[in-house]
Order: structure tokens, then sequence, then C-alpha cells
């Protein structure tokens, strides 16, 4: 019988992160806005720190390149996403619950006006090099989303919690390429329906 509360304790939680200093998290701030609204080649130094209200000096000591203030934008929206995912489950009243809310947030996410799909797809997109830090920051994100999925499929009992977490994965991504680039009714729609079958599987 799966535990009714708590049911993300055995989650990894990632750690969080340290205060910066205020020019950093203007920068930080700026880069998750620009990057995610207007793509990362599209976004220049000079107009990050245009907005950001920094000097170029201030750039560069805080982040060095453009490359890693990139890795720090999709690590930080890692650290973020994970942390109000984490909480969404912990709500949840059992590991079905768990499930349903991370498929409402995909749902509310499409719905969002300005959604422009997955941030993480759309930096590895930019990135062919799947040794690049900015793809490996991608990886990172999508084995603990991947992680989290399984967990909860285990929970509940389902009978093949890792083929049933990549379905629930691929699953989201489609709904969210779908729901940006087509139909968003569409893609959600579709999205409930490999939920309900899931969960189905484990005799909920």
């Amino acid at each position: 019988m799966e535990t009714p509360v708590n049911v993300a304790v055995t989650l990894d939680r990632p750690p969080v992160a340290p205060p910066m200093a205020p020019a950093k998290q203007r920068i930080l701030d700026t880069a998750d806005v620009l990057f995610y609204d207007d793509g990362i080649r599209a976004v220049g130094v000079d107009r990050l720190i245009s907005v950001s209200r920094v000097t170029k000096a201030t750039f560069y000591k805080h982040f060095g390149s453009k490359d890693r203030l990139i890795v720090a934008y999709v690590e930080n929206r890692h650290r973020q996403d994970a942390q109000r995912l984490l909480a969404l489950v912990d709500r949840a009243a059992d590991g079905v619950g768990g499930l349903r809310a991370l498929q409402a947030e995909t749902v509310q996410a499409i719905e969002h006006p300005g959604f422009r799909g997955s941030a993480y797809i759309n930096a590895a997109a930019e990135f062919s090099d799947p040794l690049h830090p900015v793809r490996v920051a991608v990886v990172e994100h999508r084995e603990w989303y991947l992680g989290m999925l399984e967990d909860l499929l285990r929970r509940v009992g389902h009978p093949l919690a890792g083929e049933a977490a990549d379905d629930l994965m691929l699953a989201t991504d489609g709904a969210m390429s779908g729901g940006y680039v087509s139909d968003p009714v569409a893609a959600t729609t579709a999205l409930g329906r490999t939920f309900d079958r899931v969960i189905a599987e484990t005799g909920h």
C-alpha cells in the first residue's frame, strides 16, 4: 500500500542556490526572460548588459562568457522547476494525485500566454554538440524529471514503471512542442489520454 502523504520523500531535491549579488541576479533574471522569449543565439551580450542595467565589466566578472551564462540559465530553470514540481507532488494525497498534478502543471504551462515550448528542448536545439555543457545541463534536468515520474509510478504499483515513465516523458515532450506550434487543445487532450492509460495500468 502506498504512503498517502509525503509521496516525494525519496526524490532527489536540488540544492538551494546561495544568494547572489544583486547585479548577478539581474543578469540571470534577464537571461531567463530573453533566452526563452527570443532564443538563446538571438540574444547578444550587449543586449543582456543593457536590459540588466549592468556594465560589461560586471557581466564578465559574474559569468565570464555568454556560454557560462547559458549554462547558469538552464541550471537555474531546473532548480526553480524542480522545487515547484516537488512541492506539487508533496501536496498530493497519493501517487496518482502526484502524477495528475504533473499533468495539470504541463497543461497550465501550455495554456499560459507567451508559451514557447519547453525551455530545455529549445536550449538543446541550439547546441548540436551533445557534450556541450548546455546539453549536459538539459540532460540532467530531463533525467531528474524522468526519475520523478518513475518513482511515482513505482509507488502506485505500475508493473513497468520505467517504460511507463518513458511514455509519459515523451507524451509531455510532444504536448509541449505540439501545444506551441499547433493546437494546444489537441496537444493537452492527447497528453491526458496518455496519463489516463498509464494510470489505468496501475489498477487505480
